[in-house]
């Protein structure tokens, strides 16, 4: 029997635009099936959380334009479930939104925000870690994370820096550091107590509200305002007008760099955030030649490390071809460095800017 008291506010509104062109504005990655396993990042996402967390008490959040994508992707789920953002504002207010709608019918509330998108290997230890921070949130005024034990020195993520006296799974958060440049990297990883930053967070409702009534005075009196009518027919009016006022603002930015009540436990399972193709291709199964193939069919001559992607069932033949993104969508092919998948987004605007915005 699972706990009526665990919520899980599951984060779909993002762009993706690193994996274009497969994820578009109109059709964003986490509605996609991006490992070729038959089921799309969201649908996985809120499998795992189900394990752990009635299915009703699972909230998606997400940007109006994608409502109708939800509820073909998730079925099950009611309208009550689905928080819709009417403007973009970042991480902080529509997590404050939904945490009020969530204390107001249950002020025993405990909850996980998770990003719909990333890829967890083992999910039973994904579970008993997220359950560790429940029962102690249930008990502490604490405002919790889960952190990814580093690999290797990497520059995309920011990290998050614990006490080093800590000698208990949970530990006190000493700050959370901006994305290093490599040798900062470096340095953080010899010292060893530095965690890369997931963006997955657990706290009660009681205490993510308190934090933002303390930190964030101004997004606080906005989404409070409204609280009276929140899980009422008369909500969606009063978002739709003051959803635009909040202050683009991360939930980083607005309270986790700001509070001193901030616990992180080291994550004991393997995680990639499926940011780039390239940290997709790192997660597919190769051929003896280390390329990883979705959906297409190959003949592969000289080619090594590419990351190919085509619709179901396409013949992709290459020869000569090394460490290459070849994606090939509708009226896109994209035959890029893997070296410079940073720049994607880059050619993403070039292309709007040139053909026009259906591109992206």
């Amino acid at each position: 029997m699972k706990n009526k008291n665990y919520y899980a506010i599951l984060m779909a509104g993002g762009v993706g635009s690193r994996f274009w062109p497969v994820s578009t504005q109109d059709f964003p990655k986490q509605f996609h099936d991006m490992l070729g396993t038959g089921d799309t990042l969201i649908q996985k996402t809120f499998h795992r959380l189900a394990q752990l967390i009635p299915e009703e008490n699972i909230f998606i959040l997400t940007n109006e334009r994608y409502n109708d994508l939800v509820f073909e992707q998730l079925p099950n789920v009611t309208k009550r479930q689905v928080v819709l953002e009417p403007a973009m504002r970042n991480t902080a207010p529509c997590i404050l939104y939904a945490a009020l709608k969530i204390q107001k019918e249950n002020e025993d509330a405990v909850m996980i925000v998770a990003p719909s998108d990333h890829w967890i290997e083992d999910e039973q230890a994904f579970s008993n870690n997220v359950k560790t921070a429940f029962e102690y949130c249930e008990s502490n005024d604490a405002l919790m994370t889960l952190g990814i034990t580093p690999t290797f020195p990497n520059t995309g993520y920011g990290y998050i820096e614990y006490d080093k006296s800590a000698t208990t799974e949970i530990k006190q958060v000493n700050q959370f550091r901006e994305k290093p440049d490599y040798e900062t990297a470096k340095t953080f990883i010899s010292q060893g107590n530095f965690l890369w930053n997931a963006g997955i967070f657990m706290w009660s409702a009681k205490s993510v509200i308190k934090a933002f009534k303390n930190n964030q005075p101004e997004l606080f009196k906005l989404f409070e305002s409204g609280y009276s009518i929140y899980n009422t027919e008369h909500e969606d009016a009063f978002i739709k007008e003051n959803y635009q006022k909040a202050e683009n603002i991360s939930v980083d930015y607005a309270l986790m760099e700001k509070s001193d009540n901030v616990y992180v436990i080291p994550a004991t399972f393997d995680w990639n955030d499926l940011g780039t193709w390239g940290s997709l291709y790192d997660k597919l199964d190769k051929d003896e030649n280390d390329n990883a193939v979705v959906n297409a069919k190959t003949l592969l001559e000289d080619s090594n490390g590419n990351m190919i992607r085509s619709k179901a069932g396409k013949i992709v033949v290459l020869d000569g071809l090394k460490d290459y993104i070849i994606v090939d969508k509708d009226e896109v092919l994209l035959i890029f460095p893997k070296a410079k998948e940073q720049d994607i987004k880059k050619v993403l605007q070039n292309v709007k800017a040139n053909f026009g915005e259906e591109y992206g």
